[in-house]
Protein backbone atom coordinates (compact mmCIF):
# COMPACT_ATOMS: atom_id res chain seq x y z
CA UNK A 1 0.00 0.00 0.00
CA UNK A 2 2.66 2.35 0.61
CA UNK A 3 4.83 1.99 -1.99
CA UNK A 4 2.06 2.52 -4.57
CA UNK A 5 1.39 5.90 -2.44
CA UNK A 6 5.56 7.11 -3.65
CA UNK A 7 5.09 5.36 -6.68
CA UNK A 8 8.04 2.65 -5.84
CA UNK A 9 8.01 -0.38 -8.33
CA UNK A 10 10.36 -2.61 -6.10
CA UNK A 11 11.09 -3.14 -2.28
CA UNK A 12 13.10 -5.26 -0.26
CA UNK A 13 11.72 -7.72 2.14
CA UNK A 14 14.01 -7.05 4.98
CA UNK A 15 14.81 -9.80 7.54
CA UNK A 16 14.34 -12.89 5.71
CA UNK A 17 16.94 -14.70 8.08
CA UNK A 18 13.99 -14.48 10.55
CA UNK A 19 12.00 -17.66 10.52
CA UNK A 20 8.44 -16.19 10.64
CA UNK A 21 8.30 -13.24 8.62
CA UNK A 22 9.97 -16.04 6.00
CA UNK A 23 7.24 -18.15 6.24
CA UNK A 24 4.53 -15.07 5.81
CA UNK A 25 6.87 -13.96 2.74
CA UNK A 26 6.62 -17.71 1.21
CA UNK A 27 2.42 -17.72 1.77
CA UNK A 28 2.18 -14.24 -0.01
CA UNK A 29 4.63 -14.03 -2.82
CA UNK A 30 4.09 -15.09 -5.93
CA UNK A 31 7.52 -15.91 -7.90
CA UNK A 32 7.75 -13.76 -11.22
CA UNK A 33 9.67 -16.86 -13.46
CA UNK A 34 13.01 -16.43 -14.25
CA UNK A 35 13.74 -13.01 -12.78
CA UNK A 36 14.98 -13.58 -9.41
CA UNK A 37 11.80 -11.17 -8.21
CA UNK A 38 8.24 -11.88 -6.54
CA UNK A 39 5.17 -9.84 -6.31
CA UNK A 40 2.70 -9.19 -3.90
CA UNK A 41 -0.81 -7.33 -5.11
CA UNK A 42 1.10 -5.43 -8.23
CA UNK A 43 4.47 -4.88 -6.23
CA UNK A 44 7.78 -6.56 -7.03
CA UNK A 45 9.72 -7.63 -4.20
CA UNK A 46 13.58 -8.90 -3.57
CA UNK A 47 14.46 -10.89 -1.18
CA UNK A 48 16.74 -8.69 1.37
CA UNK A 49 18.18 -9.02 4.78
CA UNK A 50 20.32 -6.94 6.87
CA UNK A 51 22.43 -8.84 9.43
CA UNK A 52 25.70 -7.54 12.25
CA UNK A 53 29.04 -9.02 12.22
CA UNK A 54 30.52 -8.68 15.17
CA UNK A 55 34.02 -10.25 15.10
CA UNK A 56 37.70 -8.83 16.82
CA UNK A 57 40.54 -7.13 14.76
CA UNK A 58 43.19 -5.76 15.34
CA UNK A 59 42.45 -5.87 19.08
CA UNK A 60 39.16 -4.20 18.35
CA UNK A 61 36.08 -5.59 18.69
CA UNK A 62 34.55 -4.46 15.16
CA UNK A 63 30.83 -4.37 14.41
CA UNK A 64 29.84 -4.16 10.99
CA UNK A 65 26.53 -4.63 8.90
CA UNK A 66 25.63 -5.91 5.67
CA UNK A 67 22.46 -5.83 3.45
CA UNK A 68 22.13 -9.53 1.76
CA UNK A 69 20.35 -9.83 -1.46
CA UNK A 70 19.53 -13.21 -2.97
CA UNK A 71 17.28 -14.39 -5.96
CA UNK A 72 15.51 -17.44 -4.95
CA UNK A 73 13.76 -18.85 -1.92
CA UNK A 74 15.60 -22.07 -2.28
CA UNK A 75 18.93 -19.75 -1.56
CA UNK A 76 17.69 -18.10 1.55
CA UNK A 77 17.00 -21.02 2.78
CA UNK A 78 20.33 -22.34 2.30
CA UNK A 79 21.73 -18.72 3.57
CA UNK A 80 19.46 -19.00 6.57
CA UNK A 81 21.21 -22.47 7.37
CA UNK A 82 24.60 -21.59 7.01
CA UNK A 83 23.97 -18.70 8.89
CA UNK A 84 22.18 -20.24 12.17
CA UNK A 85 25.32 -21.70 13.08
CA UNK A 86 26.62 -18.50 14.20
CA UNK A 87 23.67 -16.87 15.98
CA UNK A 88 20.69 -16.80 16.70
CA UNK A 89 18.47 -15.99 13.66
CA UNK A 90 15.28 -16.22 15.85
CA UNK A 91 16.39 -13.25 18.25
CA UNK A 92 16.17 -9.98 16.16
CA UNK A 93 15.18 -9.30 12.57
CA UNK A 94 18.96 -8.21 11.83
CA UNK A 95 20.57 -11.14 13.70
CA UNK A 96 23.76 -10.66 15.07
CA UNK A 97 26.46 -13.24 13.44
CA UNK A 98 29.81 -14.14 15.48
CA UNK A 99 32.06 -13.93 12.46
CA UNK A 100 34.29 -11.73 10.33
CA UNK A 101 32.75 -9.88 7.36
CA UNK A 102 35.53 -11.76 5.15
CA UNK A 103 34.08 -15.12 6.53
CA UNK A 104 30.58 -13.85 5.88
CA UNK A 105 31.14 -13.03 2.51
CA UNK A 106 33.04 -16.18 1.92
CA UNK A 107 30.37 -18.30 3.46
CA UNK A 108 27.32 -16.52 0.84
CA UNK A 109 29.87 -17.07 -2.03
CA UNK A 110 29.85 -20.70 -1.49
CA UNK A 111 26.21 -21.03 -1.84
CA UNK A 112 25.58 -18.92 -4.82
CA UNK A 113 27.54 -16.38 -6.69
CA UNK A 114 24.09 -14.86 -7.92
CA UNK A 115 24.18 -13.50 -3.38
CA UNK A 116 25.27 -9.23 -3.50
CA UNK A 117 26.33 -8.07 -0.22
CA UNK A 118 26.60 -4.67 0.27
CA UNK A 119 27.95 -2.77 3.13
CA UNK A 120 25.30 -0.95 4.98
CA UNK A 121 25.18 2.90 5.49
CA UNK A 122 28.81 2.84 5.23
CA UNK A 123 29.62 6.45 7.21
CA UNK A 124 27.64 5.57 10.43
CA UNK A 125 29.86 5.64 13.34
CA UNK A 126 28.25 2.61 14.91
CA UNK A 127 28.20 -0.69 13.01
CA UNK A 128 28.77 0.42 9.65
CA UNK A 129 32.51 -0.35 7.45
CA UNK A 130 33.59 3.29 7.80
CA UNK A 131 32.33 3.99 11.49
CA UNK A 132 34.48 6.16 13.48
CA UNK A 133 33.70 3.68 16.89
CA UNK A 134 33.85 0.55 14.95
CA UNK A 135 35.17 0.52 11.53
CA UNK A 136 37.63 0.30 9.19
CA UNK A 137 39.77 2.73 6.93
CA UNK A 138 39.41 0.47 3.83
CA UNK A 139 37.34 -1.85 1.92
CA UNK A 140 39.79 -4.29 2.08
CA UNK A 141 40.82 -3.94 5.27
CA UNK A 142 37.17 -5.00 6.48
CA UNK A 143 36.61 -7.87 3.29
CA UNK A 144 40.26 -8.99 3.04
CA UNK A 145 40.65 -10.90 0.04
CA UNK A 146 36.66 -11.34 -0.15
CA UNK A 147 36.53 -7.29 -1.27
CA UNK A 148 36.31 -9.10 -5.07
CA UNK A 149 32.58 -9.81 -4.44
CA UNK A 150 31.69 -6.23 -3.16
CA UNK A 151 30.60 -4.00 -5.79
CA UNK A 152 28.39 -1.35 -4.17
CA UNK A 153 28.52 0.12 -1.20
CA UNK A 154 25.25 1.93 0.45
CA UNK A 155 25.79 5.61 1.44
CA UNK A 156 22.75 5.44 4.62
CA UNK A 157 20.70 8.79 5.93
CA UNK A 158 24.01 10.09 7.02
CA UNK A 159 25.93 10.37 3.44
CA UNK A 160 25.31 11.20 0.34
CA UNK A 161 27.24 10.61 -3.08
CA UNK A 162 28.88 13.37 -3.32
CA UNK A 163 30.69 13.19 0.55
CA UNK A 164 31.31 9.51 -0.89
CA UNK A 165 32.91 11.28 -4.13
CA UNK A 166 35.54 13.00 -1.92
CA UNK A 167 37.47 9.72 -1.18
CA UNK A 168 39.18 8.31 -4.22
CA UNK A 169 39.54 4.48 -2.85
CA UNK A 170 35.75 4.62 -3.70
CA UNK A 171 35.05 5.14 -7.05
CA UNK A 172 35.46 1.37 -8.25
CA UNK A 173 32.00 0.91 -6.19
CA UNK A 174 28.44 1.95 -7.08
CA UNK A 175 27.02 4.11 -4.40
CA UNK A 176 23.29 2.35 -3.54
CA UNK A 177 20.98 4.27 -1.49
CA UNK A 178 18.42 1.91 0.28
CA UNK A 179 17.12 3.66 3.31
CA UNK A 180 15.11 0.94 5.82
CA UNK A 181 11.71 2.00 6.95
CA UNK A 182 11.84 1.40 10.20
CA UNK A 183 8.02 1.69 10.36
CA UNK A 184 4.87 1.01 8.86
CA UNK A 185 4.50 4.39 7.75
CA UNK A 186 4.51 5.16 4.31
CA UNK A 187 6.50 8.16 4.27
CA UNK A 188 9.21 6.66 5.48
CA UNK A 189 9.37 4.04 2.33
CA UNK A 190 11.66 5.49 -0.37
CA UNK A 191 12.94 8.59 1.26
CA UNK A 192 16.33 6.96 -0.35
CA UNK A 193 15.74 4.90 -3.32
CA UNK A 194 17.26 3.88 -6.33
CA UNK A 195 16.14 4.84 -9.86
CA UNK A 196 16.82 1.98 -12.46
CA UNK A 197 15.74 2.05 -16.34
CA UNK A 198 15.41 -1.37 -17.59
CA UNK A 199 14.39 -3.24 -20.75
CA UNK A 200 13.58 -5.87 -18.14
CA UNK A 201 12.92 -5.68 -14.12
CA UNK A 202 15.19 -8.37 -12.96
CA UNK A 203 17.51 -9.37 -9.99
CA UNK A 204 20.18 -10.07 -12.53
CA UNK A 205 19.64 -7.06 -14.84
CA UNK A 206 19.29 -4.66 -12.07
CA UNK A 207 22.83 -5.95 -10.42
CA UNK A 208 24.35 -5.66 -13.87
CA UNK A 209 23.65 -2.17 -14.31
CA UNK A 210 24.78 -1.60 -10.52
CA UNK A 211 28.14 -4.30 -10.93
CA UNK A 212 29.05 -1.75 -14.39
CA UNK A 213 28.09 1.16 -13.39
CA UNK A 214 26.01 1.49 -16.48
CA UNK A 215 24.43 5.17 -16.11
CA UNK A 216 21.80 4.49 -19.13
CA UNK A 217 20.33 1.85 -16.80
CA UNK A 218 21.42 3.22 -13.23
CA UNK A 219 20.46 6.43 -13.50
CA UNK A 220 20.54 8.03 -10.15
CA UNK A 221 19.75 7.72 -6.40
CA UNK A 222 17.23 9.52 -4.37
CA UNK A 223 18.92 11.22 -1.15
CA UNK A 224 17.85 13.22 2.28
CA UNK A 225 20.09 15.60 3.62
CA UNK A 226 22.94 14.10 5.08
CA UNK A 227 22.48 15.94 8.32
CA UNK A 228 19.33 13.88 8.82
CA UNK A 229 21.60 11.16 9.64
CA UNK A 230 22.95 13.62 12.91
CA UNK A 231 26.02 11.96 13.20
CA UNK A 232 28.38 14.60 11.96
CA UNK A 233 28.69 17.10 14.83
CA UNK A 234 29.18 15.57 18.22
CA UNK A 235 27.70 17.31 21.04
CA UNK A 236 24.93 16.81 23.82
CA UNK A 237 21.41 18.55 23.75
CA UNK A 238 20.75 18.85 27.34
CA UNK A 239 24.29 20.71 27.95
CA UNK A 240 23.77 22.88 24.83
CA UNK A 241 27.08 21.60 23.59
CA UNK A 242 27.56 21.45 19.97
CA UNK A 243 31.23 20.49 18.61
CA UNK A 244 32.75 20.73 14.67
CA UNK A 245 34.77 17.70 13.95
CA UNK A 246 38.17 20.25 14.28
CA UNK A 247 36.68 21.16 17.55
CA UNK A 248 35.88 17.60 18.50
CA UNK A 249 39.86 16.52 17.56
CA UNK A 250 41.56 19.05 20.10
CA UNK A 251 39.28 17.46 22.74
CA UNK A 252 40.30 14.23 21.57
CA UNK A 253 36.94 13.19 20.33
Amino acid sequence: EGAKQKGLTLLGTGDFTHPIWLEELKDNLVEVEGTGLYQYDGVYFMLTTEVCTIFEKEDKIKKIHHVIHAPSFEIVEQVNETLSKYGNLKQDGRPTLNLSAAELVNELMRISKDIVVTPAHVWTPWFSLFGSRSGFDSVEACYEDQTRHIFSLETGLSSDPAMNWRLSQLDRFALLSSSDSHSPHPWRLGREANVFELKRLSYYELFDAVKKKDKERFLFTIEVDPSYGKYHYDGHRKCKVRLHPREAMKFKN
